[in-house]
């Protein structure tokens, strides 16, 4: 796809820095955390404007892949405790209780776009940067990153899905270890672990991604949007009911026109070209 890294630090017509870059490349989407000089840490604003950004993906028939990245050499190193009195005042707005929940509902539209999602991990995801990683749902990482989910070096508890994302991906041992020592560990230990799918070396990860992306997206977004579902929901299914998802599912993709697109180019012997109808 040849897709540039945004510009680090990118401002709006305002003269604002955007705290989330929003780059299009025709079926791929890609999102930048940027506030590098914070290693991407999450104010109040920029869960505001994650929230917003989550929303209009979930609507939208374009983006078939979104690929989300940090600016600079860090993916994002969480919430940001750097500044109490923004947190403080988003707090006490409505309430910590309020507030975490309404963080809650943005890991949750996280998890269910409808595309697939990919996190590229270029430097340190830690706490709920961690778990934003974890919450798309392929996982690559730049041979620097670092992960950690060090929320108890804080006074916190695990937050933003991690409780239940971190068990199903490495087991519930490992999750708690990971939990309870609260310490960073390097990329290859992470994949070692399951937290990433490959580790690349070098520039040239985030173009090793992208070029994943692309092919995903030239895959019937339609059907990709099914399977994620199903598979999604097999988590909480028996097998009986994933079966029956599984029939109401593929009966749905043999009524569009990707699939006679598909049965065509099969009985041409050529690639198909999907136009997610």
């Amino acid at each position: 796809m040849g897709v540039s890294r945004p510009d680090v630090g990118a401002k709006t017509k305002l003269g604002r820095v955007e705290t989330v870059l929003r780059e299009d490349n025709g079926p791929v989407t890609v999102l930048t955390l940027n506030r590098p000089e914070r290693k991407n840490a999450i104010s109040p604003a920029m869960w505001r404007r994650l929230d917003g950004v989550f929303a209009q993906l979930s609507a939208s028939t374009d983006t078939r892949v979104v690929v989300i990245t940090g600016a600079g050499d860090g993916f994002c190193s969480g919430a940001d405790l750097s500044e109490p009195l923004a947190l403080s005042d988003a707090i006490e707005s409505d309430g910590s209780l309020a507030y975490m929940r309404y963080i809650g509902e943005i890991a949750a539209a996280l998890h269910a776009l409808p595309m697939p999602t990919i996190a590229y991990v270029n430097g340190v995801a830690a706490g709920a940067g961690l778990n934003l990683a974890l919450g798309c749902d392929l996982v690559y990482a730049a041979s620097t990153a670092s992960f950690g989910e060090l929320f108890a070096q804080r006074g916190l508890a695990i937050d933003f899905g991690g409780s239940w994302l971190l068990p199903r991906i490495v087991g519930l041992q490992r999750a708690k270890e990971l939990v309870f020592r609260a310490e960073l560990i390097d990329a290859d230990l992470a994949r070692e672990y399951g937290l990433v799918l490959d580790v690349f070396e070098g520039a040239d990860g985030l173009q090793s991604v992208l070029a994943i992306a692309d092919q995903i997206a030239s895959r019937a977004p339609l059907a990709l949007r099914q399977s994620k579902r199903l598979l999604n929901d097999a988590v909480s299914h028996d097998l009986s009911t994933s079966l029956e998802s599984e029939a109401v599912a593929q009966d749905t993709c043999f009524a569009t026109e990707d699939f006679s697109m598909a049965l065509e180019a099969f009985r041409m012997k050529r690639n198909p070209i999907f136009g997610g109808r």
